[in-house]
């Protein structure tokens, strides 16, 4: 994924803001989106890379994710699977040679 198509992904994600729903999970969730959303702010602000720790952070994330998105409603569902298409791309970008 492109860096625009990232930058893409996030804008519509921030534009969006929090989904109302109800979920035990609510914290790790919110968790998530915050952790997700800075290292996309990180890249975003000119980071050539992302360095291994910052990587192995957003895989640990959307490990967590695949975990998390089963339970939830339609409502919300769709927020956080844009998270996780995020979190890949962030990825995918610093795996990249």
């Amino acid at each position: 994924m492109s860096h625009q198509s990232i930058a893409s992904l996030w804008e519509e994600h921030s534009r969006d803001g929090w989904p109302q729903f109800s979920s035990p999970n609510e914290g790790q969730l919110m968790t998530l989106d915050t952790v997700i959303g800075g290292c996309a702010v990180f890249y975003l602000d000119g980071q050539p890379e992302m360095d291994s720790h910052r990587l192995a952070i957003l895989e640990d994330c959307v490990a967590d994710l695949d975990g998390l998105l089963e339970d939830l409603s339609d409502e919300s569902l769709g927020y956080f699977q844009r998270l996780r298409r995020l979190a890949t791309a962030l990825v995918d970008v610093g795996r990249q040679p």
